[in-house]
Order: C-alpha cells, then structure tokens, then sequence
C-alpha cells in the first residue's frame, strides 16, 4: 500500500514531515517498508533556457545549444529532435547522476565539441514515460528554479498491510490511526447524499450468497476525458497510470476510502436488470468472462458473477475485475455505477482459482467495510458530476448490509491488567473514540465497534488497541518473579528418558530422524490405524492425509528411499508422537527404531543375524533408561499384524503392559511399502516404562568389586520346546542373587538323546565369591539351589 504526503493531508491537518509520518507508523503498529522521495533524485536539476542553437559541426542529428543555467551560460551537446532556441527545459549539470540512465555525467567531447551538461527528458528524470524529446516547459519558470519544485514531487510511503486489517488500505483509515498517536486532527467529512433527478434505468438483484448488497445508479450526459491534474498527480505518485476520468475516479477512491467500485458503460448493457450471481455450468462447459485486462477466464459455480440480459450474460467478475464488454471510453455518454459488498473468502477463492489479482480483490478478499456500500456510491457520484458533468439517477438497491460485531463489554481497569500500563480512564476512553469505537462508560463500559474493524472481537483486542496507541514502548520492564528450581531437575521423567534413548541409540550406532506426524491412511491401516476420525481435513499433501499410528511406517519409509538410493541398511530411530484417538490420552510418546538389510557382498561371513543383534540393542537401552529388565517377561510371537509372526516377540510387565514390541516386520507389509528384504525394528511405549526407583541422594552408591576370582558351572537342562530360554536364566539368576554374577544360555540342542517335544539349553552360571574362597560343599550347595530354582518352571537337569 503507497500513500503521498499531499494526500495524507486531505484526510489528516498536521505539519508532520514524512519522516516523522513514518516514525509514527512504526509506533502504531503499521510496517513502512520504503520511503521514496523523488525531491531527492531531483536534487541536481534545475530549470534552464537555450539561447542558441547551432549544427553539430561533424553530426547532422546533433546541435550545439548555448543554455542559461545556474551554473551560468554552458554550451551543451544535444541529440533531441525537438531542441530550439528560446526553449525552457531542465539541465543536467556536470556530476549529477540521471536515474532514468543509471549513468553520472562527466566532462568529455561529443564529436568534437565537449559538452557541459545534459539537457534533459522526462523519462531520464522518472517523471513520465516520454524519452522522445527533452522537456518543454512554460516561458514563466526563472532559470535556477528546482526541477523538484516544477514538478511538485512530493515523498511516496509505501507499507505493509496485514490481513486483518483492510482499513489500512485506504489513506482515510492510515489519517484516522494517525490522528489517535497525536500526530494531527482527523478531517472527518460528511458524506453528502446525491438526490436522483430521475428513476434509474437500471435495476439489480442479488442472490444473497457471493454479494450480500449491491447499490448502483445511472449516471447521464457525462463527458469522460482526461482527468484533471491533481487526480492524476496523485495515481502517479503511487505507481497508478491515469486511464480516463471516470476509471481514475473508482481508482482514487478505492485507495483514499478502500472502497472499490466498478463503472458500466449503458450503451453497451444488453437488457434493463443487472443481476450478481454465482456462475452457471451450461452443458460440458462454464461461463467464460473476457476481462478488462484482455484475457479470457472461465467461472466455476463458485465464483461470483455480474450478469446483464437477465442474467444470462456475464459482464464482470463480482470484486475481481470488470468486462471488456461493458468497459468505459472516451465515447461513453451513460454510466451504470456500481457500489457493491462481496463475500470476502469467495473472493479470495476466485483470485487464486484463477491467478487474477487486481486492486479490488485484494480489498475484497481481506473485509471491505459492509457500511461503505452507500456512502462510496454517493462519493463517487458527487466526484462524477463534478468531473464528468451530469445528472444522476435515483439509487437503485439490493439485498442489506452485513450486521458489524457486537458491542464489548469492558472494564478499564483490564488494559492494566494485561499490559501492566498505567493509564488514565479518561486516556482509554480517549484513545478509543478517536479510532471510531463508541464508549458508553458505565460498569462496565459498553464499546461499539466500528462496522471497518472486523478484526475486533472481544476485551482482550481493545486492550491491544489501546496498547497500541499509547505506546508499546511504554510498557514498564518488569523482570519476571524468581522461581525455585524444580525438585529432580527440569525435565518430566517421559523427557529424561527420551533424552537418555536419544543418545543411548546414536552410540548404538543409529541416526535419528524426524518425520512427519502424518501419513498416508492405507499405510496407517496396515499399522492399525487410519480410522477416520484421523483423517486430515485439509493435508499438505495428498499421500500426507492421516494421523499415523506407528512411528515404524515413516521410518521404514525413509529406510526405502534411502535404500532407492544406493544407501541401503540403515539404522534409524525417532522419539515421537503416535495417535490412537481424538481424546488428549490418545497420543502416546514411543521410542521407535529399525534396521534395514544391508546388501553389500563381503567375502567374509554375515555375522550375527539382524533380528538378534536388535534384540541385544533394545535390551540395553531398556537398562540404560533404568527399566527393570530382569523382571521383563519376553512373550514371543505379536497379535499385531504388522509383525512377523515366527520371528517377532514383547517384552511385558504383565499381559496388560507391554513395554515393548520388537521382530522382523511381515513381508506382506514391507511388500505394499514396496521394501525388499528383511527390516526388522522395535517400538518402546515409553508411558508404560516404568520410573527407576528414585535414589536418595545424588551421590552414586558404593562400588562393590570382589578381589577374588569367580568361577564358572556349566548346566543342561531338559525343558518343553515351546519354553523360553529367557525364563530359565531369570530363575537361575533368582537362585541366589548375592552369588550368582550372570548366567548366559550358549547351546541349544535337540535331536538323538533329547526326548520328543523338548529342547536342551546348556547354561554357563558365572559364580563370585564376596568374603572367601568358596569351598567344594558351597559351590554343590549353590549347584543344587541352581537346580532346583529351573525345576520350578518345568526344567530338568540332562542326565
């Protein structure tokens, strides 16, 4: 949004310089971007006349001018057709730099003759467009007179809108915001109604869905033209190219009184009704609209559209853009003024539907003030007449204004409370009449809301306001109260665990990956989800449309375009959220890993098997966050489907918490993900991992290390195929905790001398004296405790 000086003046009496304008834009909350001050780059040039003007002596299309200048009589090297003696114009002096060449002129010979200066054309100083020529001014400017003060360049603040603020984009509402800082006295006029000297023509409806309101007007025996110079000089100061009169008008007001407008020519109408309506499908195909801007764009049924011959034929997009059917020339005669409301979202629709963007959408799209319809009619009637001449008819309506926002209630004492600023009852009062809101003092206050600031809605947003005029710079720094430190440390258990798996699994050598909450709903019901309550209403992507269930999904996913990649058998892990439901205790935190095959040919053996060395990891980060793991019960086998069935298993607490799921994922799933090979992975629910027991101080406990040698025990024991080994070392274990250092399975067997239906593990027990050597009846002692805790589970020593 531009803006001049000159025009800032009309709506605001104040003797602020543009720099001081801008400052006070700044306080009041509104983004200048750029100050542009032609006067500026007019600096060096000043008015001069040719006294002379000779041949070139070795060019034909050049002559040798002898100018009066500031600087004195100059003699100048010229090229343009029309320089004469006796001419006023603007001279270049040796040094200045010509915006519009991008070039400073220095001394040097043209054909000979040195030439000391430049006389000069309005495209070289960026006033116009004309580079035929050099400038031709009136015989009444004195030789010396600054180009700047000619041409009445004035500086230009250019500024950022926010969405929520569509008042701003005219230089009434900048004047009003202004005026409540202090800077100046708001001119408020008041909007003259223009009496009709006969019935419109013309007759209009609305649906009621795209316009909510549309008032219009005949205007006849208008001669549209130029406009005059100072409408004119306030378009170009904003980057505006004067068109005609009577578009100039609709022009001006949408950015003094941000109320677009739109002008029909009569003659070109088809019929006697105007109709605002939602586009038509005829057949195989929409409407279609050739636009001012010469373009052909299709309607959709959701678009607005301004139809004339009952509604059959589109003349206009509603709020975008007009039709070149119906547009205004230097031969119009009879116009059909139109002041309308369009639905702000439909508008903003139909500009990106069609990539169309122009003055009036913008405005539209961001909230035009529903009470302006009337009052930006009789405006742009009253600057017709007065422009154009004329006489206008009687005003012709349909539909009714939208209804504003409702009164606030509002205790003062509120702007305290949420700023900390102490201001004055009569100040509030004061700075919120100045920006249109009506207060009603009382307990509490009631506040109007001015039908232009849809952006407020409640106590919380006069308190902004107020803040906002009065100064954010003058909030007191006020330094936070000292809180305590938290008993334990910052963090929540759930993040000290996290934190601890985190780096725990990068030692293990995994990288960690961060993927998106969401996923694709066909995946997501391969992982027990996808429900429809998870559905996205409006994803970023198509294939990103569901919450996800899993963090495996996203991993294995990333696991595969590595792998596409020439990057395959990477280990990944992510902490983070899956969700099982729309309540806040469906969201769980799971600590997710997994390892992808690793295709490379070595001459030398594979190693150990994936799904065992994963094993081995889980176990060791589930001791490293402190979980029990002596007291983990590994249930082979998984219910959930996504898990191979022979070669996956959990680890429980219980059949009601199971801490974690871990195994090779069926090849099913990896097939409809479009994996090769074996991936295997784990899952740690971390809201069911226990807390470890909490320490009495922060001082570790004493080590304990024996100086005698331990001694080892192997055992067989005969036990049901089906049973697992980890149940039999947790019993032996359990035999004589003090004792007993470790016990580790290192044979399975099965075959000749093993009964049918049972297995042989072989155990070595790993004994350590504390005090003494332990002597040969300790060590049988402790053999036979060995034997008798594995007889309690169904296990038998191997004869």
């Amino acid at each position: 949004m531009k803006f001049s000086l000159s025009w800032l003046k009309d709506h605001l009496k104040t003797d602020a310089t543009i720099d001081e304008v801008a400052a006070a834009m700044t306080m009041a909350g509104l983004e200048v971007e750029n100050i542009h001050d032609p006067a500026k780059a007019l600096t060096p040039f000043s008015v001069a006349k040719v006294v002379e003007a000779a041949r070139h002596p070795n060019a034909d299309k050049l002559q040798v001018l002898q100018v009066d200048t500031i600087d004195g009589r100059k003699e100048i090297v010229c090229g343009a057709p029309n320089a004469r003696a006796g001419m006023t114009t603007i001279y270049a002096p040796i040094g200045a730099y010509v915006p519009g060449l991008g070039v400073t002129l220095v001394e040097k010979p043209v054909r000979g003759v040195v030439s000391n200066g430049m006389m000069c054309s309005g495209a070289e100083l960026e006033i116009d467009s004309d580079a035929d020529g050099i400038l031709d001014l009136p015989d009444s400017l004195a030789v010396g007179t600054p180009a700047a003060e000619v041409f009445g360049a004035e500086p230009v603040i250019d500024f950022e809108v926010t969405p929520n603020r569509p008042d701003w984009l005219g230089v009434h509402g900048i004047a009003r915001d202004l005026a409540a800082t202090g800077l100046g006295t708001f001119t408020e006029t008041t909007i003259a109604t223009v009496p009709g000297t006969f019935p419109s023509p013309i007759t209009v409806t609305v649906d009621g869905d795209g316009c909510r309101h549309f008032t219009g007007r005949v205007i006849r025996g208008v001669k549209n033209g130029p406009s005059p110079k100072w409408l004119q000089d306030k378009l170009k100061a904003i980057g505006l190219k004067p068109i005609s009169t009577l578009v100039d008008i609709t022009n001006y007001l949408s950015y003094d009184r941000a109320r677009p407008l739109h002008v029909y020519d009569v003659a070109k109408l088809s019929g006697t009704a105007i109709q605002a309506r939602l586009g038509h499908h005829n057949g195989a195909h929409d409407e279609q609209l050739i636009a001012l801007d010469g373009k052909t764009y299709d309607i959709g049924p959701d678009m607005c559209v301004i139809a004339d011959a009952d509604g059959q034929r589109p003349i206009g997009l509603g709020g975008v853009m007009g039709g070149e059917s119906t547009g205004v020339n230097e031969t119009t005669t009879e116009v059909f003024l139109e002041s309308a409301w369009f639905d702000p979202i439909r508008i903003a629709q139909t500009g990106r539907s069609l990539s169309l963007n122009s003055d009036a959408q913008y405005r539209f799209a961001r909230g035009v003030d529903p009470q302006s319809t009337r009052p930006g009619l009789e405006l742009a009637t009253k600057l017709i007449l007065d422009l154009c001449g004329g006489e206008a008819s009687e005003v012709v309506e349909a539909g009714a204004p939208v209804a504003g926002r409702a009164d606030v209630s509002f205790d003062p004492a509120y702007v305290g409370q949420l700023t900390g600023l102490n201001i004055p009852t009569d100040k509030i009062a004061e700075i919120l009449t100045a920006l249109g809101f009506g207060v009603t003092k009382g307990t509490p206050w009631i506040v109007t809301v001015p039908s232009w600031r849809r952006d407020v809605d409640g106590k919380a947003d006069l308190v902004e306001e107020v803040a906002r005029i009065y100064g954010f710079n003058n909030i007191p720094a006020t330094p936070l109260p000292v809180v305590g430190l938290r008993p334990g440390g910052v963090l929540t258990g759930q993040q000290a665990k996290a934190r601890t798996a985190r780096r725990a699994l990068a030692a293990f050598g995994y990288s960690e990956a961060v993927t998106w909450s969401f996923m694709r709903q066909d995946w997501a019901k391969l992982f027990g989800g996808g429900d429809d309550t998870l559905v996205l209403a409006n994803p970023i992507a198509s294939e990103l449309n569901c919450m996800r269930p899993s963090g495996l999904p996203n991993l294995l996913e990333a696991a595969g375009r590595n792998a596409a990649r020439g990057f395959d058998g990477v280990q990944l892990f992510e902490i983070g959220p899956i969700y099982q439901g729309l309540e806040p205790n469906d969201q769980k935190t799971t600590i997710t890993a997994i390892k992808a095959p690793d295709k490379s040919r070595h001459w030398q053996a594979r190693g150990e098997d994936a799904l065992f060395a994963l094993k081995g990891d889980l176990m060791e980060l589930l001791e490293a966050m402190g979980a029990p793991v002596a007291s983990l019960q590994l249930v082979q086998g998984n219910n959930n489907g996504w898990w191979h069935p022979g070669r996956s298993a959990r680890l429980q607490l219980g059949p009601k918490q199971i801490v974690a799921e871990f195994g090779e994922l069926h090849p099913a799933v990896l097939k409809a993900l479009n994996l090769d090979g074996a991936h295997v992975g784990f899952e740690i629910r971390l809201d069911l991992l226990p807390s470890p027991k909490a320490k009495s101080g922060k001082s570790k406990g004493a080590l304990t290390i024996s100086n005698l040698m331990p001694l080892t025990r192997d055992f067989a024991f005969l036990l049901p195929a089906e049973a697992a080994a980890g149940d039999l070392v947790r019993a032996i274990k359990g035999a004589d905790k003090v004792l007993i250092g470790d016990a580790q399975v290192f044979d399975v067997y099965t075959g000749a001398g093993v009964p049918e239906g049972q297995k042989s593990l072989a155990v070595e027990v790993t004994i350590t004296p504390t005090d003494k050597t332990l002597t040969e009846p300790e060590i049988e002692a402790i053999s036979a405790k060995i034997i008798a805790a594995a007889g309690k589970i169904g296990a038998a020593l191997r004869a």
